[in-house]
């Protein structure tokens, strides 16, 4: 596969960096550095260096930097997006970086994946859940067919501050105006120029919102980057809520199969050994 300047540019506009073979870059003047190298830097040490046989799902692939790390440590690996500019642009690096076999790029919304009947082992939701009208439904979603490990990151309110309180009074709802109280933003105007910019959820709320899925946080990579995997201590989201606002929300006239993977698998660590 020829990789030439004309043939990027002809592809472009890109936002995934990606460095191709002849020190060929996609975005090198990128406003946010090296990206998303930068922050692959920083998710990669918690993930297995041997992903041979794991499945693997990338929410908002975009150009597919993740997914071909992914795949270059074993992975197989599917990447979804809603652009098919973005997709175009990972198909054609799929077949550059000969990953064709392991990286697959389908246009899907996340909320497709609600009828997904399999648990993928690893799942990247990196950069999406800010730019959806539906937020909470989407990590009901995702963390429904998250097997083992669900790498989150999301755009944030400031401040690490955590305010609990199990049982709230009527009356006390001034408590909610505490820092540390879960709490998102809505933006009904565009941020950064951009129009899909809808929330901006403080450190509490995403932790909240994990629990609530029946997630549990393991590691925190870097600034608004989560690592998170199944808590064997809490029911899933659909065990604890309704689950026919859940069917009627994703549009399914049945109750859903729980998800299992084709073939079992080893058990695959949450991080590294240091």
């Amino acid at each position: 596969m020829e990789v030439n300047r004309e043939k990027i540019a002809g592809l472009g506009p890109w936002f995934h960096n990606l460095h191709l073979p002849g020190g060929f870059q996609t975005a090198p003047s990128h406003p946010l550095g090296d990206f998303p190298k930068n922050k692959w830097d920083q998710i990669a040490p918690y993930l297995p260096m041997n992903l041979d046989g794991a499945s693997a799902l990338d929410i908002g692939c975009n150009a597919g930097f993740y997914s071909f790390e992914l795949a270059r440590r074993g992975a197989k690996v599917l990447g979804i997006d809603r652009e098919e500019l973005f997709l175009n642009q990972a198909r054609w690096a799929a077949q550059v970086f000969d990953l064709s076999n392991l990286a697959e790029f389908r246009n899907m919304q996340v909320y497709e994946l609600s009828r997904h009947e399999e648990k993928f082992d690893i799942v990247l939701f990196l950069g999406v859940m800010y730019h959806l009208r539906y937020p909470m439904l989407a990590m009901d979603i995702v963390s429904r067919i998250s097997g083992k490990m669900l790498v989150f990151q999301t755009l944030t309110m400031p401040g690490d501050e955590i305010y609990s309180c199990n049982d709230l009074g009527l009356f006390e709802r001034d408590k909610m105006l505490k820092p540390g109280w879960p709490k998102m933003a809505f933006i009904e105007n565009a941020l950064a120029g951009d129009e899909t910019n809808w929330w901006a959820p403080n450190h509490a709320c995403v932790e909240a919102m994990l629990r609530g899925t029946g997630m549990r946080v393991i590691a925190r990579p870097g600034d608004e980057i989560y690592i998170a995997g199944p808590d064997p201590q809490r029911p899933s989201a659909l065990d604890i809520w309704d689950i026919d606002e859940f069917l009627a929300a994703t549009g399914q006239a049945q109750k859903i199969k729980k998800p299992t993977r084709l073939e079992p698998m080893e058990e695959l660590p949450y991080c590294l050994c240091k």
